[in-house]
């Protein structure tokens, strides 16, 4: 992905966490890319279950824990 669009993406996200960037949808489901690796994502509805994702379970378990902690922020 190219350097312009990880700063778009970054830039457009309601938060940040962790180097993780939570973005909320049209459909209002929460696309989270990792911003150091952006092949790395995950979409989540508003209660933080996991829709979709391409990440390892071991980076799926720390996503979703940031989710239960930060999702409250999003409507900020």
């Amino acid at each position: 992905m190219p350097e312009k669009e990880i700063e778009a993406i970054a830039q457009n996200a309601k938060i940040i966490v962790s180097g993780y960037a939570f973005t909320e949808r049209d459909d209002k489901y929460i696309s989270i890319l990792n911003l150091e690796h952006p092949d790395c994502a995950m979409v989540v509805n508003r209660s933080g279950e996991l829709i979709d994702t391409n990440m390892d379970r071991i980076e799926q378990k720390v996503v979703l824990g940031l989710c239960a902690r930060n999702l409250q922020f999003m409507d900020e």
